[in-house]
């Protein structure tokens, strides 16, 4: 069997080059000029091994939510119902507001998106949001079966909220409110938990 000519380039590399032009600009305003410059791709080159931009940004998302968003599946491992609301937005706070990379979030700048050459992106992007709440209301939900939660909470509920704080927290990140700022919103959250 004939092997195919191997990658003249770092899949790795290129992923990561694509987050950080996605992240910067969204879906809808990273050109294919802006991800072969960022990548040292042409852009044969980038639909070979994609398909298509939106196949180079669905690899981006997932690289992302792997490394960046990793935070929500540490806070999951937090002892208490409380310490993983806590810990998951303090991670976005973290990621939001990183001195190294794009202010905001890229699941929700993505999600803000308006055009009909976004609705793939889009779709992308809500599965990722709804992957991570479903995580969040099944760990919730272990908390309420242990009583750490009283048990009439809603852990889907509470979940969608948490994300929902997290997910503000990513817009006002963006639009250049502070880390310090954001870190006093957790900590109003945090403190008037019901439970």
């Amino acid at each position: 069997m004939a092997m195919g000519r191997p990658r003249g380039f770092d899949p790795d590399a290129v992923v990561d080059a694509a987050v950080e032009v996605f992240w910067r600009k969204g879906y809808e305003g990273a050109s294919m000029a802006d991800l072969c410059a960022a990548t040292g791709l042409r852009p044969g080159s980038v639909y070979a091994a994609y398909g298509s931009k939106l196949g180079l940004f669905s690899a981006a998302v997932d690289r992302y939510v792997d490394t960046v968003f990793a935070y929500g599946m540490s806070a999951l491992e937090a002892p208490t119902a409380a310490e993983v609301v806590r810990t998951w937005l303090l991670g976005s706070v973290a990621a939001t507001t990183g001195a190294t990379t794009p202010a905001g979030c890229l699941l929700v700048q993505g999600a803000l998106a308006t055009g009909e050459s976004a609705a793939e992106a889009q779709e992308v992007l809500a599965a990722k949001r709804r992957a991570g709440e479903h995580v969040l209301a099944q760990r919730l939900a272990r908390a309420r079966t242990c009583g750490d939660l009283p048990a009439d909470a809603d852990p889907e509920l509470i979940a969608r909220f948490v994300l929902t704080v997290a997910e503000g927290i990513a817009v006002q990140a963006a639009s250049g409110v502070d880390r310090a700022a954001l870190l006093a919103v957790v900590d109003l959250v945090t403190a008037r938990l019901p439970w």
